[in-house]
């Protein structure tokens, strides 16, 4: 197979950032995403609906006119946020999801939730609405080995909380381990899970071996191999529960390579292709439309997209440095050639 064509991605999982940076990098989602889970971890946090508003159309002046993409907004949510509030930005299309940031687990995370218990009122009412919860599945108890602070999630948090709300719809973002796989695995359909790419092509060495490098640094972090071959075969099994969500995550290069360097990356510039390699050397190519494509509209209950795009066998060389916003980003595969194109 040397071209696929698939229906217009959508991508459940993206931070698109604010001010200079997002006119700098929006596009690169836009070209190949009809739709994007837009992540709410701003300075200041989007809390309320009217931060939505106005954040969704910062995205739209950021794209110009007559720009082919539609920003789903999601809430973040804090020990404080108010059900009636959250339900009724809901009700009113302004708010497809809410986010679960663990207080101090990931970048911009500060304001996040400190104990899960302070919102199982906010999560009964999105439980009775049908509201998707999307979790940053991380404990951040600093006696627990940042290697294994996905499965403990499982274990202490998410677990028990499925228990008391069964019902309650969630996505497991950017899973990076077996224990993930397996969980999202034998739960119910109102549970499903997005991976990256990063997660699917490197395990930790990316970070260790060699020197430290710190443009394979994200978080959550790459675990050991046998987790990324669990997240491949996850991927690309053909089931409905995964699907695709790049959290692609940009960062200045000197943001990057400093002393206490940012978690995150850059992979939206070769986003699909990097995901298409992956499929292709899996054997799986016949998946990749839905893992892509259909999986991701058919949890959230929205409409698949109706256009197409073509991916064709073709040598793409990733650029060293990716300029955007007065910033030079080092993008996901940099140096490096993907074996697949996105045809214009």
């Amino acid at each position: 197979m040397n071209e696929i064509t698939i229906r217009r991605p959508d991508d459940w999982h993206v931070h698109l950032r604010d001010g200079a940076m997002l006119r700098g990098v929006a596009d690169f989602t836009a070209r190949q995403f009809a739709r994007a889970i837009v992540m709410p971890n701003l300075t200041p946090p989007v809390t309320r609906a009217a931060d939505a508003v106005e954040y969704r159309q910062r995205i739209m002046d950021a794209l110009g006119a007559g720009a082919d993409f539609t920003p789903l907004m999601t809430c973040y949510l804090t020990d404080a946020t108010d059900p009636e509030d959250l339900a009724q930005g809901h009700a009113e299309g302004i708010f497809t999801a809410a986010k679960l940031y663990p207080a101090g687990a990931t970048t911009n995370s500060a304001n996040g939730v400190t104990d899960i218990a302070n919102i199982y009122p906010v999560l009964e009412k999105m439980q009775e609405i049908g509201m998707v919860l999307c979790v940053h599945g991380e404990v951040t108890d600093p006696d627990i080995d940042i290697f294994d602070r996905e499965a403990v999630f499982i274990e202490r948090i998410l677990g028990p909380l499925l228990q008391d709300m069964p019902g309650l719809r969630v996505v497991f973002e950017h899973a990076t381990t077996a224990e993930a796989v397996a969980f999202v695995g034998i739960t119910g359909p109102n549970v499903a899970a997005t991976i990256t790419p990063q997660h699917l092509h490197i395990n930790r060495n990316a970070m260790l071996v060699g020197g430290m490098r710190p443009h394979a640094y994200c978080l959550p972090v790459a675990k050991r191999e046998k987790h990324r071959l669990a997240l491949r075969k996850a991927a690309t099994s053909g089931s409905r529960k995964f699907f695709l969500g790049t959290d692609s995550a940009p960062h200045a290069k000197e943001a990057k390579e400093s002393a206490c360097g940012c978690a995150g990356i850059f992979n939206a510039p070769y986003a699909l292709e990097s995901y298409a390699t992956v499929f292709d050397e899996e054997g799986a190519l016949d998946h990749f439309e839905a893992f892509a494509s259909l999986n991701g509209p058919h949890f959230y209950g929205l409409p698949v997209n109706e256009g197409t795009v073509t991916l064709e066998r073709a040598e793409v060389e990733v650029p060293a440095l990716v300029e955007a916003g007065g910033s030079s980003l080092v993008p996901f595969h940099a140096g490096q050639t993907l074996g697949w194109r996105l045809r214009a």
